[in-house]
């Protein structure tokens, strides 16, 4: 069990029988009455964020995720298939399982697994990822002083904002957790 006191960013716990991890949290003493916890919750199975407000001594489960290196090998339309860096054993999830992380994944990409006993949640990913640009409209010459954006389509199929600077063929760092254009490599 773990007290409001113990709570920080990352912690998972069991509350209101679901499973939630701790994304942002403060701790508020109000000129009147008692302390309280303020938190961002994300439900680990749904994903879904909720804020909650605990008053100080609230006691919850601890709840602890496993995490595993693994091999992203291939999709099969909306089956994504895994391979375990150890044993060598294969499975296959879901495109709805993984979410928004389905769009980053590329063939052999090593990605952590996150386990809640022996239950799999999903994927997380490296903060950013380095893709070759498949087609983009040509930057017009003398623009590239300004901070003017235009779409470019990258080998996986995303659409994103990259600077004009950026031509087809070029390689970019995207950040996988806002899909946002980092730089050219």
């Amino acid at each position: 069990m773990i007290d409001t006191s113990d709570v920080r960013n990352g912690t998972v716990f069991e509350y209101d029988g679901n499973v939630f991890q701790v994304v942002w949290f403060q701790h508020h003493k109000p000129g009147k009455g008692g302390a309280m916890l303020r938190v961002k919750l994300r439900n680990v199975r749904t994903g879904a964020m909720i804020e909650r407000t605990f008053k100080s001594g609230e006691r919850f489960k601890e709840m602890s995720l496993s995490r595993k290196t693994k091999q992203f090998l291939y999709a099969d339309g909306d089956q994504y298939t895994f391979m375990d860096n150890e044993t060598f054993d294969q499975f296959s999830v879901s495109k709805e399982t993984l979410g928004n992380a389905s769009r980053f994944l590329a063939e052999n990409m090593e990605v952590i697994a996150l386990y809640l006993e022996e239950e799999f949640l999903g994927v997380e990913l490296p903060a950013n990822v380095t893709l070759k640009v498949s087609s983009t409209v040509p930057g017009v010459k003398g623009d590239s002083v300004s901070n003017i954006m235009k779409p470019a389509t990258l080998e996986n199929g995303i659409e994103i904002q990259v600077p004009l600077f950026v031509k087809e063929t070029d390689t970019v760092r995207v950040d996988t957790r806002t899909s946002e254009y980092i730089e050219r490599i």
